[in-house]
C-alpha cells in the first residue's frame, strides 16, 4: 500500500515507519522538517518526506487536500490536536481513502473508574487536551459507522523509550526525579502516591497502528487502547526505579498543597494532570480483535527510556550498576 504518516518523525514514527517500509509499503511522511527520528533503523532512506506546515495549511483550508492528492491507500495522523483540524483531513478523504488511523490518548477516558479501563467507558476528559481527542474520537467513529469514511481511533498512554524523557514517578518530566533515586536520594510524592500511571513503549504504540493497519476490517469503526501490560502507582514507579540504579528507594509523602510548593509550577502543573487522570487501561480489546499484546509492561518501557537516559549522560550513576529491563 501507500501509507502516508502525518508527523512520522516522532516517537511513534520513529518505530512505525522503519516496519511499515518493511513490509513492503510506500510511505510518505508528512513532517515539519524541525525534528529527525529518535533512531534512524533500516529503511528510512526508502521513505519520502514531504515538509508541511499543519497549522498554517489548516488555518488557509488546504491541509486536507494536499493529503488527499498523495493519493494514499492509507493515512496515519500522529500529530492532530483539534477537532476543527481532524475534520478538514476527514472530509478531505472520504471517498478517497482506503483507512484514516487517528492517534488518540488515554486521558480522552477522563479518570479510571473500574479497572481496568475499557474502550467503552464512558468519556469524562478533564482538560482540553484531552476533551478535543474525545471529540476527534466521537466525529471520525460516526463517520466510520456512517459509511462515509473507514477509520480507527488509536489512544496510547504515557509513551516512552529510548530518545526522551519518560514521566517520572512524580509525574512530571523533571530529570532530578531520576537523578535522586539514583543518588540515594530522598523523593517527595504527592498524596500517598497510589495515583496510577500507564506508560507504553512506543514500539508497541506502533505494533497496534500496525495490527489495526494488517487488521482492517475489524478495526474501521473501533478504537483500541495502546499500554503497558500493566500500569504502576506512583509509590511502586518509584521503588522500582530506584532498583534499577541498584537502590532502595527514600520516599516521603506529602499534602499536595505542601509537596507542590517545592516544585517548579510548571512541573507540578504536569503532576496535577497525571495524578486528576490516574489511569489503568485494558488492553484486552486489541489482543482480541487483532492479534496484539505488549512486549512491554508500563514499567518496562520506562526503564528503556531511562537506560538510554543513563547512557547519554543525563542521569549519572556512580558506583551502581543500571539495571533497567528488571
Amino acid at each position: 500500500m501507500r501509507i502516508v504518516v502525518i508527523g512520522g518523525t516522532g516517537h511513534i514514527g520513529t518505530f512505525l515507519v522503519p516496519r511499515l517500509v518493511a513490509l513492503g509499503h510506500e510511505v510518505i511522511v508528512l513532517s515539519r522538517g524541525r525534528s529527525r527520528p529518535y533512531q534512524f533503523a533500516g529503511g528510512w532512506s526508502r521513505v519520502r518526506t514531504v515538509q508541511v506546515d499543519r497549522e498554517a495549511e489548516d488555518a488557509a483550508g488546504d491541509f486536507g487536500e494536499r493529503v488527499a492528492r498523495l493519493d494514499a491507500d492509507a493515512v496515519v495522523d500522529l500529530i492532530c490536536f483539534t477537532e476543527d483540524s481532524s475534520r478538514q483531513l476527514a472530509e478531505a478523504l472520504e471517498g478517497r481513502v482506503r483507512h484514516l488511523l487517528h492517534c488518540g490518548t488515554i486521558w480522552a477516558h477522563g479518570p479510571s473508574g473500574a479497572v481496568p479501563t475499557t474502550e467503552d467507558a464512558p468519556r469524562r476528559p478533564l482538560n482540553s487536551y484531552g476533551i478535543q481527542k474525545a471529540a476527534i474520537e466521537r466525529d471520525l467513529l460516526g463517520r466510520a459507522h456512517d459509511g462515509r469514511l473507514p477509520a480507527t481511533v488509536i489512544h496510547p498512554g504515557h509513551i516512552s523509550g529510548p530518545g526522551w524523557v519518560p514521566i517520572n514517578p512524580a509525574g512530571n518530566v523533571d530529570l532530578s526525579v531520576f537523578q535522586r533515586l539514583a543518588d540515594g536520594e530522598r523523593v517527595a510524592l504527592p498524596h500517598l502516591g497510589l495515583e496510577t500511571l500507564h506508560h507504553v513503549h512506543a514500539a508497541d504504540v506502533a505494533g497496534v497502528f500496525l495490527a489495526a493497519l494488517a487488521h482492517h476490517s475489524v478495526s474501521v469503526g473501533e478504537s483500541f487502547h495502546a499500554v503497558g501490560s500493566q500500569a504502576a502507582t506512583l509509590r511502586g514507579y518509584a521503588e522500582a526505579a530506584a532498583g534499577w540504579f541498584g537502590r532502595e528507594a527514600d520516599l516521603a509523602f506529602l499534602p499536595w498543597e505542601e509537596w507542590r510548593r517545592d516544585v517548579p509550577a510548571d512541573q507540578a502543573a504536569i503532576t496535577w494532570d497525571h495524578l486528576s487522570n490516574s489511569q489503568h487501561c485494558s488492553m484486552a480489546k486489541a489482543e482480541r480483535l487483532l492479534g496484539f499484546r505488549p512486549r512491554y509492561s508500563g514499567l518496562e518501557a520506562a526503564a528503556d527510556a531511562v537506560r538510554a537516559l543513563v547512557d547519554a549522560g543525563r542521569v549519572v550513576v556512580a558506583g551502581a550498576e543500571t539495571t533497567p529491563t528488571e
